[in-house]
């Protein structure tokens, strides 16, 4: 394994643990560092960091935009899902289903339209 490896590991652990941490405190904070795009952050400074390539970097944040649209289908499911008393864990499959369908939607509109560079 590589330093640089083991950094990015570091970093990423420490950055994941730190939200969830928050996530469990009362209030908004753990709802707004929940919400961050802590993943998304993380691989397009790691891809920059290795390729030093701005477009690369610029063409990867615009599908992951696309995909978080797709996938913002996941809390509204779980969200009435559990209001209306489904157990959690089914609760959590149905909106997995759901970001699942709105990401393949997303995936089949940039592979069929010029959205996509």
């Amino acid at each position: 394994m590589t330093l640089q490896f083991l950094l990015k590991t570091a970093i990423t652990v420490m950055l994941v643990l730190i939200a969830s941490g928050l996530a469990r405190r009362p209030g908004l904070l753990g709802a707004l560092v929940a919400s961050l795009p802590v993943t998304s952050l993380l691989v397009l400074g790691w891809l920059y960091a290795e390729t030093g390539d701005a477009q690369r970097v610029a063409n990867l944040a615009m599908e992951i935009f696309w995909f978080v649209l797709g996938g913002l289908l996941f809390f509204p499911a779980l969200s009435l899902a559990l209001k209306a008393g489904w157990p959690v864990w089914l609760g959590f499959l149905l909106a997995a289903l759901a970001a699942f369908a709105g990401m393949s939607a997303a995936q089949f509109l940039l592979t069929h339209s010029k959205v996509h560079g």
